[in-house]
């Protein structure tokens, strides 16, 4: 007699018997395998969605770069703004300087902004019809530029198609220039190396000036202080009849000092008299009368020095004295400050012919033969990326939604 059939979802009694009995698994929970997979509506809904928002734009902007978008040339130059700082012949000779070339960074950065400014590319588009030669291709919207637009329009054009950049050493500028022809590229490019440098000419130009001029006005007050200072010393002498008061003043000091000693000697014979005569004796009369004389002339002598009060003309000599050397001391001074303004002025000339800022370019202007531009590689793989990136995102977000529900 055969063995009853087990039972689906129930142990099997052969199963139950031996060792592996005890590692026996109930699979009645088990839920049955799922069916083959079918195409639904979102499946395609998401497939036509990567066509039309992926792959179809590629292929329009595949198309548009290789078939439409005109070739674009690149021309590059590079430059330094150099400073040259040379002693006089003196200093040379005597070896206390030498030739010397610096660059600066300062005057490197007001020409990066300069290339930028509004100012550039309006002399540019009237000098050299900018719009005529960004706008050849007229098949090529995208890139191309239109043929009228305000000013503002042409400088962010500008912007795209001149590139400035800082070398890789201090003070150095390198710039690219586009445009659809090599001898367009190349116009541009020297057109902005000439501008570039006329500027920098302009800054030295300024700087100079501003040195001589600042020299020059500091020279003119000099010459009109001591001017003033010799017209109210002549004035003095004009006015008092002296021409050094001071030499007066010693010539005066000696006479009163011959004076004084007069007097005592006058005063030594009087007492000889007195002791040796009697009070009515000629001798001693006469030589009293000599010592008043000698005594109001030393008086009127300290007048006039300014011992004894004011001099016969008003003023004492004193007074005068120090007004003389007021008045010295006043052309001493500007005398000293016409000096140095002179010497500063010579100088700031002297500088102003050593110093010179230029513009030294390492990478002359270029004429390319092959164009560079537009990188079509480069962006249709951005395009795409992009593209993918944004319709990944979307899916996602609409799978979250739904799996929400």
């Amino acid at each position: 007699m055969n063995a009853p059939t087990p039972k689906v979802g129930k142990t099997s009694p052969a199963l139950r018997k031996g060792p592996s009995a005890a590692f026996a698994v109930d699979i009645s929970d088990v839920p049955p395998p799922v069916g083959a997979s079918r195409l639904r509506f979102r499946h395609v809904a998401l497939i036509a969605s990567f066509l039309s928002l992926v792959l179809v734009p590629v292929a329009v902007a595949a198309w548009y770069l290789w078939a439409v978008a005109a070739d674009q040339y690149a021309s590059r130059v590079g430059f330094s703004v150099r400073q040259e700082d040379s002693g006089s012949a003196l200093d040379l000779l005597g070896g206390l300087s030498s030739l010397s070339g610096s660059s600066s960074s300062t005057d490197t950065d007001i020409l990066y902004e300069f290339i930028q400014s509004q100012r550039l590319v309006a002399d540019l588009d009237a000098e050299l019809d900018l719009r005529a030669m960004w706008s050849k291709p007229d098949s090529d919207p995208v890139f191309a530029l239109p043929a009228e637009g305000p000013i503002e329009e042409l400088v962010d054009y500008w912007g795209r198609m001149v590139t400035s950049a800082y070398g890789t050493g201090p003070g150095l500028l390198e710039i690219e220039v586009r445009a659809f022809t090599p001898e367009d590229a190349f116009v541009i490019t020297n057109a902005l190396f000439e501008r570039s440098s006329q500027i920098v000419n302009d800054i030295s130009a300024i700087a100079r000036d501003d040195s001589i001029r600042y020299a020059r006005d500091d020279l003119t007050e000099a010459e009109e202080r001591l001017r003033t200072a010799r017209e109210q010393l002549t004035l003095f002498r004009n006015r008092n009849q002296l021409v050094n008061p001071e030499l007066d003043l010693q010539s005066q000091a000696g006479l009163l000092s011959n004076l004084q000693q007069q007097q005592a000697t006058a005063l030594i014979e009087i007492d000889l008299l007195a002791d040796q005569t009697s009070s009515g004796d000629p001798r001693l009369e006469q030589a009293r009368r000599r010592l008043e004389v000698i005594e109001r002339r030393i008086e009127a002598e300290r007048q006039k020095l300014g011992f004894g009060g004011e001099s016969a003309g008003g003023r004492a000599f004193a007074d005068l004295v120090g007004e003389y050397e007021r008045l010295a001391v006043d052309r001493e001074f500007a005398e000293t400050a016409y000096t140095s303004a002179l010497a500063a002025y010579d100088g700031a000339l002297a500088e102003a012919r050593r110093q010179t800022r230029y513009l030294a370019a390492y990478t002359l202007p270029t004429l390319a033969e092959t164009p560079e531009y537009p990188r079509r590689v480069l962006l249709l793989a951005m395009i795409a990326g992009f593209l993918f990136l944004a319709w990944s995102i979307l899916v996602l977000i609409i799978y979250s939604l739904r799996d929400r529900r």
